[in-house]
């Protein structure tokens, strides 16, 4: 199974979730993209609970030896959230990463300020909070996003997801109320393998998705 694009993977994602918000298992939602990948799959979500859309900015910090592989992740203000086994097997220590911490919270800032363009962050307490992004690997960004979100005290916390590894998903039960999850395939490599068309995304198209959804 392969979505064609994040615009898909959305709609059908928000066909999910629609039937719990008529069953009442969604009150007051505000919907919470982590950006970039997580934005035009929220988008459609967004528009068919007709729920307000906004950005939750994350950071993977990434091993200074291959950047992509996330040994942990960081989320506004709150301190970086290391994955303690990996830094074991890896060699690596918290200490010895806070130049890469600086780095990708200076980015997270960045992406902040040019996403929200002088509008304050949504108030979470009291709500439910969708937090959705394209898919899930380790779950690194995601378990970041979710804590940042639960010390503003929402009433219900979901995270919804197109496609997650099982262990994942797993691990993403211990953070948020629910998970929704269309796929969970059992055999997992990276988030890109199951969409047609993963291309990457630009700031502009953020803001572009933000705009339509208001």
């Amino acid at each position: 199974m392969q979505f064609r694009d994040r615009r898909q993977a959305g709609q059908e994602l928000a066909e999910r979730l629609r039937i719990l918000q008529e069953k009442g298992a969604l009150p007051h939602p505000v919907v919470l993209a982590l950006p970039r990948g997580g934005v035009p799959v929220a988008r459609e979500v967004a528009r068919e609970l007709q729920a307000p859309l906004d950005v939750l900015v994350v950071r993977k910090i990434g091993a200074p030896f291959q950047e992509e592989l996330g040994v942990g992740a960081i989320a506004g203000d709150d301190p970086p959230l290391f994955d303690t086994w990996i830094l074991d097997r890896l060699g690596l220590t918290e200490a010895g990463l806070a130049g890469v911490v600086e780095r990708e919270r200076k980015e997270l800032r960045r992406r902040e300020e040019r996403y929200r363009q002088g509008r304050p962050a949504p108030e979470l307490r009291g709500r439910t909070v969708i937090v959705i992004d394209d898919g899930l690997a380790t779950g690194s960004t995601a378990r970041a996003a979710l804590r940042a979100v639960r010390r503003q005290e929402p009433e219900r916390l979901v995270l919804a997801v197109p496609v997650s590894s099982q262990e994942a998903a797993d691990l993403m039960r211990q953070e948020a109320d629910d998970v929704v999850c269309l796929y969970r395939p059992s055999a997992f490599m990276a988030v890109g393998e199951w969409y047609e068309d993963f291309g990457q995304l630009t700031d502009d198209d953020v803001l572009e998705a933000l705009q339509s959804a208001q």
